[in-house]
């Protein structure tokens, strides 16, 4: 599963009202840590397929959703659980810190 690009018009359906635990990743073009980490998601978007779905929201075409969500600086990950903010981090992380993050609040392989 790959990831998917989320809207300020559709992160209400694709985020809050999701079924299953959305990790989403404030990002730019011009950001490069967020370019670093950008393989890692698509593997964990594989790995963890069915799990989590992994969401980008590209800052520069969404500007309503991260001043909504209180993004400082970017990457930002935030991992949302039945519509709520359940854990959120700033800055890029390696691939093994972000798995470990997502095990931390109950999102793993089985």
């Amino acid at each position: 599963m790959a990831t998917v690009k989320v809207t300020d018009e559709s992160f209400e359906a694709d985020v809050l009202k999701s079924s299953t635990p959305v990790l989403v990743d404030f990002w730019a073009e011009w950001c490069g840590p967020c370019k670093q980490i950008g393989p890692a998601l698509e593997q964990i978007s594989d790995e963890l397929a069915g799990k989590v779905t992994i969401a980008k929201v590209n800052i520069d075409d969404s500007p309503m959703t991260p001043s909504r969500m209180g993004v400082k600086g970017i990457p930002t990950l935030m991992l949302f659980k039945d519509g709520q903010l359940a854990s959120m981090k700033v800055g890029a992380m390696q691939k093994g810190k972000i798995v470990e993050w997502l095990a931390e609040v109950g999102v793993k392989a089985d």
